[in-house]
């Protein structure tokens, strides 16, 4: 067996200078601090951490000391912020990301919409985006340029970790959505070498080992990337997730690492590979006896027949810790589940999760860890049982529940038994402003975008609602008469009415029909969200309108007038308008009463403005009603007189 170390592997000059930045802020302050892990690599922070380099995931709780920011870059907010507190920086950001904020900003400042190619979750993107002020759309695939709107002006940039085909399959299926198109390839140029190096290899041998952080996305690509020419790979972290099975009967073996794998860490794994190499050689020749002595004894050991990695087992919680969970599975020790691997949402209590003495299913992701344990994941388990009722829900049509988690960049993550996306533009069936008040919701949602593999799931709740208010308008419209009372909403305002949301279907409320009086735009007397009781004027079945009213819902003013301004009495009202015969006097909203010009004075009036002016607060005496006619005939002379008779 041979083993080939691909020529390019391992820390990329980004992460090297990154962790060189850091050590010699150590050595010059006790209190040193990185905003996240400085590399994606658990077993580079734990020695970071010895030398006292802290990571942590928010200001808030620091307020002394030197904060690094680890080389996928911050936003300029943050940068801010780390200078509010008063805190020592240490830029770490690599050059290539660095070059890729200032084109984003530069680009947004000069007025185009900035289209960052990259994983939405990744904090170099995240950075990068927070250089636009939050405006720039994250793409991760050519699929998802393809939802894009038009924009006058376009600029296109990278993560730097992206695969160039990715980039620019983007590229080509934004250049006809727009009118200008600008590219910055920022790629680091390593990166793409690490990647066509590790395909190269991978293209020779008959296995491939990737080694590097789970959670580092480069290392994740290199993986993808090495499976996608068919050569059967494994990523793994350490030397001590190699199982000998893995190579036996292959006669070349191909070595690669990401961008924040030390060298000291591919040694390891060199090494071990050798002696697995070794052991394979010096197998006896009765293979079968042998493997099936070796997994006897391994058994025995565990007290657990046939557990392997991936296996989805059935325990019960034994422990609850602050940051792992013991789960009993029958195995000589007790399994650990992670806090991380206990669910896809986001969880910071254990207790929240699971409790002692429940029965979970968990998966096997290392039979023996450094320290000899199980280690394995309820997250992954719950995860594999959704797939298979998600994938039927998604060929179906189905309706699924979910609980909202937390709010995203463009949307909401809700678990649905694994982490699924619900973007913004499909929360609602309008406009969401505030996205933060579904969190902790129980929502209903329809799957638009199912692939098993990554896992990814893409929900859409406005396809429910729509469904649904399509349901409600065909029972509305079979069941709305005219002449009736209904509730309903004020979903928007114009110049000439409002429109009410009856349940189903929008009627229109006409200004005209707000009021028994003038109403000079219908936000006078309502607001949007204003639950209301309506009258159905009329119904056009043809064209689905229907006409409402809201004063045959109020009792009408000109009904009791006789009674309220009974004729010889004095009223007092406002001066609301001015006509060639006279001036209209307010009563009451609704109820006007006209001075005709001959009785303003007991002199000659030619015009009403020549005694009384409009706003004018005026008393006059009740001289006639007519409510049927809806008239009262007002006199300012007569009750002048009567005051001065008083007087």
């Amino acid at each position: 067996m041979e083993i080939l170390v691909a020529r390019q592997a391992g820390f990329c000059f980004g992460v090297k200078r990154a962790i060189k930045m850091a050590e010699e802020a150590a050595g010059q302050d006790k209190e040193i601090y990185s905003l996240g892990p400085l590399i994606h690599n658990r077993q580079v922070v734990a020695k970071l951490s010895e030398q006292g380099i802290k990571p942590v995931d928010d200001l808030k709780d620091i307020h002394s000391g030197t904060m690094v920011i680890r080389s996928h870059g911050v936003g300029a907010q943050v940068l801010e912020d780390i200078e509010a507190k008063g805190l020592k920086m240490v830029d770490a950001t690599c050059p290539f990301v660095k070059k890729a904020q200032q084109l984003a900003n530069q680009l947004q400042e000069e007025g185009y919409k900035v289209v960052v190619v990259g994983d939405k979750s990744h904090p170099e993107v995240t950075g990068i985006v927070g250089w636009t002020r939050d405006q720039a759309l994250v793409l991760e695939n050519a699929e998802e340029a393809k939802g894009v709107t038009r924009y006058n002006k376009i600029g296109i940039l990278a993560q730097t970790t992206q695969p160039v085909e990715n980039f620019l399959a983007v590229v080509r299926e934004l250049a006809g959505r727009c009118q200008e198109l600008r590219v910055f390839n920022t790629i680091c140029h390593a990166t793409g070498e690490r990647q066509d190096a590790a395909v190269e290899l991978a293209n020779k041998v008959d296995l491939m080992i990737v080694v590097g952080g789970t959670n580092s996305a480069n290392t994740q690509k290199l993986a993808r990337l090495c499976r996608d020419t068919g050569t059967p790979t494994y990523h793994i972290e350490t030397a001590s997730e190699l199982e000998s099975q893995w190579f036996r009967g292959k006669e070349k073996i191909g070595l690669t690492a990401g961008a924040s794998t030390p060298d000291w860490i591919i040694e390891e794994v060199k090494e071990k590979m050798t002696e697995l190499k070794d052991m394979e050689t010096n197998q006896p020749e009765n293979v079968e006896e042998e493997v099936k002595s070796q997994a006897d004894y391994m058994a025995e050991a565990l007290e657990f027949r046939g557990v392997r990695r991936g296996d989805v087992v059935t325990g019960t919680i034994v422990q609850v810790r602050d940051d792992e969970v013991l789960v009993d599975i029958g195995a000589k020790s007790e399994a650990v589940i992670p806090l991380r691997e206990l669910s896809c949402s986001p969880c910071d209590d254990a207790c929240q999760v699971v409790q002692l003495g429940q029965t979970v299913e968990v998966m096997i992701l290392k039979v023996e860890d450094n320290e000899g344990r199980i280690i394995c994941s309820k997250q992954k388990a719950d995860a594999r049982k959704a797939l298979g009722g998600l994938e039927q829900a998604f060929q179906n049509g189905e309706i699924i529940s979910g609980r909202v988690t937390e709010v995203v960049k463009g949307g909401l993550l809700v678990d649905v038994g694994v982490r699924a996306f619900l973007p913004a533009s499909h929360v609602d069936r309008r406009y969401v402003e505030k996205l933060d008040q579904f969190v902790g919701q129980t929502v209903e949602a329809k799957i638009i975008e199912f692939n098993p593999a990554k896992p990814r799931v893409v929900l859409s709740r406005k396809q429910v609602l729509e469904e649904k208010a399509v349901q409600q308008k065909q029972e509305l419209l079979a069941n709305i008469k005219e002449g009736e009372v209904r509730r309903g909403v004020v979903r928007r305002l114009t110049n000439f009415g409002a429109f009410v949301d009856l349940g189903g279907i929008d009627g229109l409320l006409h200004v005209s029909e707000m009021a028994w009086y003038r109403v000079n735009h219908p936000s006078e007397i309502l607001n949007e969200g204003d639950e209301i009781d309506v009258y159905v004027l009329g119904i056009d079945l043809s064209k689905e309108k229907i006409s409402l009213g809201l004063k045959q819902v109020i009792p009408n003013p000109w009904d009791k007038v006789e009674e309220k301004f009974p004729v010889g009495s004095v009223v007092t009202g406002k001066v609301v308008r001015i006509a060639p015969f006279g001036a209209f006097v307010e009563l009451e909203p609704g109820v006007d009463g006209l001075i005709h010009l001959s009785q303003l004075s007991d002199r000659r009036v030619a015009k009403a403005d020549e005694v009384v002016q409009i706003g004018q607060v005026v008393k006059a005496k009740v001289i006639d009603v007519k409510g049927q006619d809806k008239r009262i005939s007002l006199s300012l002379k007569e009750a002048e007189d009567n005051q001065a008779g008083a007087e």
